[in-house]
């Protein structure tokens, strides 16, 4: 007992650190980034700034908005900066209880998360910032002023990037679940007409209310679970794709107590 509370407590202390190493990381990032933050959201207003009519600008409604917005962008940049970092410090900590097979597959399913991420976002900012606020800008009434404020823009923004990154992680989510065997590919090829009619659900909840913001979303989010099908389908034995099981073999005994043994060294190794 007093040796799995050691345990627990260096797992805890190790966690600490780790977390301390991501905020120093992203301070260091930042205190930089600070000074150029009201470039930054420039760059990040530019998309609704170009569709405004002439004259048109942003406003602030708050007093201390035009400081804290910018800097709020310049906090996200940096974390966005430092996010494979922040991963590394993830996978650092699981890794230990992690069998061997469970490691191969998780670290390029880590980089492709982030690079599928970072994609998502470039798809919101060039692709549906521009067509969903010139389609606002084309449907705003004559002698309506269309202004928005510059914490309710950077709110949407955030969201939106947040939406489409998860959006993109779809082929990633499809090859860890047929992975770990928890669904087939068979099944996923069945399960196609519920997905497209979820994804046009999911459009519709999380961007406006716009048939183009629905469709921008929900046409993604369709192709990339088409695409996590067929990288799945490469991944599985041909037998597991015509039985509908999957491909997970269970860890022998063996490989269970070397892991056990590896996880109790690094604990150790740690505590001292």
């Amino acid at each position: 007992m007093a040796e799995e509370q050691e345990t627990f407590l260096s797992h805890l202390v190790e966690l600490r650190d780790r977390l301390i190493r991501v905020f120093v990381a992203v301070g260091i990032v930042f205190v930089p980034l600070a000074f150029y933050a009201r470039e930054l959201y420039s760059v990040l207003a530019a998309p609704l700034l170009a569709t405004l009519p002439a004259g048109g600008q942003m406003i602030a409604t708050d007093v201390v908005g035009v400081f804290l917005v910018p800097m709020k962008v310049a906090l996200t940049v940096a974390f966005l900066v430092v996010l494979p970092y922040v991963l590394y410090q993830v996978w650092a900590f699981v890794a230990p209880g992690l069998y061997a097979h469970e490691k191969k597959l998780a670290m390029p399913l880590l980089a492709a998360s982030v690079i599928l991420f970072f994609i998502g976002m470039a798809f919101a900012y060039f692709a549906f910032f521009p067509m969903v606020f010139g389609f606002m800008a084309q449907f705003a009434p004559e002698g309506v002023a269309w202004m928005t404020d510059i914490e309710k823009y950077f709110s949407f923004v955030l969201t939106m990037f947040l939406a489409f990154g998860v959006t993109f992680e779809v082929p990633v989510i499809v090859i860890v679940l047929v992975k770990i065997g928890v669904v087939s590919v068979v099944k996923l090829r069945e399960w196609r007409p519920y997905v497209i009619v979820g994804a046009f659900v999911v459009g519709a909840v999380f961007t406006p209310p716009d048939v183009i913001s629905q469709f921008m979303m929900a046409v993604p989010l369709w192709l990339l679970y088409e695409l996590g099908i067929v990288l799945a389908s490469l991944i599985v034995r041909p037998v597991a794709e015509a039985t509908g099981e999957s491909d997970y073999v269970p860890p022998s005994d063996a490989e269970m107590n070397q892991e056990l043994d590896r996880a109790e060294q690094h604990a150790r190794d740690q505590q001292s």
